[in-house]
């Protein structure tokens, strides 16, 4: 009953939404890349701004998770590389399984998850997790997407520098620091909650319309080393990690663990798109061959992250 509630009170609510849009994609030529820009350019860093601004967070407790989120990212960096190699894997393939196997989808599936799974403070730990994680995919997640496509990186990571994502998180901490952030009551942080908010519901229709779109057939088989890293390696990673900081906080803890075991993100589509989009992995075309690993992950998620709310809601983890 336990893992029933669970289901239902946390994960049922993210698939209801997501199914929508895994709907709406199916039945209409509705194009996600337009709602991805409106997510990125305007809800999204609305929603760190106001999340990062107003969390009763300490300096620790950042310090903690960006050292933490940081570590989880490199550690998988090397985990899923020296697997790669060892699998005689070469570019482009081993590039994308590197993206595909180390970073989460924090944001889409992340966010609402760890609000429903976690009430009060799931929601601002997991945007702190996201602002973090956003910084190392738009430089070293450029850089390996890049390296896919025979590039060098160094024009991609300068992309980093029109992400308003990324520019939100020192903006905020700032306005922290400062103690310039307007009252959480005013209108100006009201209308940024607003704008921030509607960000989660829009996360998880394009989560479903990208679903609906994937074109998975050939790539299946080739996709069963970088989903087993993700959804079982990636979350063993995670609570040593967790346990090795040394968080304070035991929520904060919690929902570290939880957001490095989502499935695997949308953004390393959109980065092997922009740099491989014409390579091919086994007559499987880059993006195919990672949109495949997003499907996968994403239906092995549910059953496994019910099972790991449960235990790190009973403490048996963290």
């Amino acid at each position: 009953m336990a893992l029933l509630d669970i289901f239902a009170g946390a994960v049922l609510p993210i698939i209801a939404v997501a199914a929508v849009g895994v709907a709406l994609g199916r039945a209409s030529d509705i194009d996600a890349d337009p709602l991805n820009t409106v997510v990125v350019y305007v809800l999204a860093p609305a929603l760190v701004l106001h999340s990062l601004a107003t969390a009763a967070f300490s300096g620790a407790t950042i310090a903690r998770m960006t050292i933490a989120v940081t570590a989880y990212v490199l550690g998988m960096l090397v985990v899923a590389e020296g697997v790669g190699r060892l699998l005689g894997e070469s570019e482009p393939r081993l590039s994308a399984l590197v993206l595909a196997a180390t970073f989460p989808n924090s944001g889409n599936y992340g966010i609402p998850l760890s609000d429903f799974a976690f009430p009060g403070g799931g929601r601002p730990a997991a945007v702190l997790y996201l602002a973090i994680q956003s910084v190392l995919i738009y430089t070293v997640g450029v850089y390996v997407a890049s390296r896919a496509g025979g590039g060098g990186g160094i024009r991609g990571i300068r992309r980093v520098l029109t992400i308003p994502l990324v520019w939100a998180v020192p903006v905020a901490l700032g306005a922290r620091a400062l103690g310039v952030v307007p009252p959480a009551d005013g209108t100006a942080m009201g209308t940024l909650q607003l704008v921030g908010d509607s960000s989660i519901p829009v996360m998880l229709l394009i989560l479903g319309i990208q679903l609906a779109r994937t074109d998975y057939g050939a790539a299946l088989s080739q996709a069963a080393v970088p989903s087993i890293l993700k959804m079982v390696v990636a979350p063993a990673v995670a609570v040593a990690i967790a346990v090795a900081v040394g968080f304070q906080d035991a929520t904060v803890a919690r929902v570290f663990v939880l957001e490095s075991a989502m499935p695997a993100a949308v953004t390393p589509l959109i980065l092997v798109g922009a740099f491989a989009d014409d390579l091919e992995i086994g007559g499987v075309s880059v993006p195919e061959y990672v949109s495949t690993v997003i499907l996968v992950t994403t239906l092995a998620s549910i059953p496994m992250l019910t099972a790991l709310i449960a235990l790190l809601e009973g403490g048996g983890l963290i």
